[in-house]
């Protein structure tokens, strides 16, 4: 960026304790934790469970969603992994907003970011207790939300590399079932599973790749992008590990692989084994194509799985809150108290307000939940694209500010590409507020966006009276 290749960015500067102590995050992370946070990040329960509406949405022709939405991710990705590698910081495109467009883009970024996590968390958490209620039917909703919160919540509490552990191997968990699903499955619709010959007629049947239109791939782009979220994690990591741009640019260069491999192989591979239009609303598709090939214990085991996605994003989503804060508290945009940190160099208050604001989702959640849960989650639907349409527009500024012996990724075809993803991504919010289903979902968000502008207004005033 700006900055000279000797120095660090501002925001990896050691911070100050609210005591006056020196004090900074730890490098806590290994580069194999931060690999499978970037691998792990992107599969959670959206891909176990929510892939199944959108195959009927789609038809057999959702991979092609998947794909589509897969390409704008690797160059959001390929776009902050050329910042990150360039500057490293714990804000990661928070810092970058700031830097390319101005104080406010900073703060309303890591605002909305923050509060689109601690929903997440909170959902996760409600997510998670319904699926303990399989084996434990007579527990509170609220009681094992409580309990998977207070778990998630002394992971990220004990160290960052207590969080980066937990992340590997439950990340790891989440692989393998995908990976043993790409070989049994594969070899299923391939013909090679004894006693079944190679069909590929349900690619074909009810009308074919595009029952519902062509035009439905687009509208399951604006479903799909959401179950994609969680790559970007890693850049906020890396500034907890050794070497930070080298973790960046391997988790940046290896994004394409994952999505190619992980949703798109695995969308295609269901729609072939399984009728697009025989898919039981809310249940998982992956539990229908493990009982089609034979293995009727599956239901038991995806569900446990799935209990691990959730967890997994849980875990994240703390962890990526609380380091917001530290942020907004490193920048005076918060209380600085937030940047407090433990002995293990964690930011202790930072993670106990998110958990405290994740919980309250979840009260939310068991006292009105056609209401105020409904209104939270509809209110940060949106959140995420306005984070990754940042990402594009300050790369798109920043890029020329960049030494040319600075990065070691750099996006592809400047400017255009980037300009066309800034496009797409007009698009989808456009597409949203033209479907009924999605429209109060980018309405909230963008009144949530109001509120937090409206906050930063507020806030320069006193400081300039001041």
């Amino acid at each position: 960026m700006t900055v000279p290749a000797q120095e660090p960015c501002p925001d990896t500067l050691a911070p100050t304790r609210p005591d006056g102590s020196a004090g900074a995050l730890r490098e806590g992370l290994r580069h194999r934790h931060l690999g499978m946070i970037a691998l792990g990040g992107m599969i959670g329960a959206g891909l176990f469970v929510g892939s199944g509406s959108v195959i009927r949405q789609v038809g057999p022709g959702a991979f092609l969603s998947y794909a589509a939405t897969g390409l704008l991710i690797i160059l959001v990705m390929r776009m902050l992994g050329e910042m990150a590698t360039a500057a490293p910081s714990t804000g990661s495109f928070v810092t970058y907003a700031r830097e390319a467009l101005g104080d406010w883009a900073g703060f309303s970024t890591a605002w909305l970011y923050w509060y689109f996590w601690v929903i997440v968390v909170g959902f996760e958490a409600v997510a998670g207790a319904g699926l303990l209620q399989v084996w434990l039917p007579q527990a509170p909703l609220w009681t094992l939300s409580l309990g998977l919160m207070l778990l998630m919540t002394a992971t990220n509490l004990t160290s960052v590399g207590a969080y980066g552990e937990f992340e590997y191997w439950f990340a790891g968990i989440k692989v393998l079932a995908i990976l043993a699903f790409l070989a049994l499955g594969g070899s299923f619709a391939l013909g090679l599973w004894p006693g079944h010959a190679m069909d590929l007629s349900n690619l074909s049947r009810g009308g074919g790749l595009f029952p519902n239109g062509v035009g439905a791939i687009f509208s399951g782009i604006v479903v799909v992008v959401f179950s994609m979220v969680g790559a970007e994690i890693a850049t906020v990591a890396a500034a907890e590990t050794k070497d930070p741009a080298k973790a960046v640019a391997r988790a940046t260069r290896t994004v394409a692989f994952r999505i190619i491999v992980f949703y798109v192989g695995a969308i295609l591979l269901l729609t072939i084994i399984l009728p697009w239009d025989g898919l039981t609303p809310g249940g998982s598709p992956f539990v229908a194509a493990f009982e089609r090939m034979g293995f009727g214990w599956a239901g038991g085991a995806m569900n446990a799985v799935v209990l691990t996605a959730v967890l997994s994003c849980l875990n994240s989503g703390l962890y990526t809150a609380s380091r917001m804060l530290f942020v907004l508290g490193e920048r005076g945009e918060a209380p600085r108290a937030l940047m407090r940190l433990n002995h293990s160099g964690v930011p202790v208050l930072a993670i106990l307000v998110s958990t405290a604001m994740g919980y309250l989702a979840v009260v939310a959640a068991y006292v009105s939940p056609d209401a105020v849960f409904l209104f939270l989650l509809n209110s940060s639907g949106a959140v995420i694209l306005l984070v990754y349409l940042a990402i594009a527009v300050s790369q798109l500024i920043l890029r020329p500010r960049i030494p040319p012996d600075r990065p070691v990724v750099r996006m592809w075809l400047y400017p255009y590409l980037t300009l066309a993803t800034i496009a797409a991504m007009l698009g989808i919010l456009a597409a949203m507020a033209f479907q009924p289903e999605t429209r109060s979902q980018l309405l909230l968000s963008l009144l949530s966006a109001a509120l937090v502008l409206g906050a930063y207004g507020i806030r320069r005033r006193f400081v300039a009276a001041a």
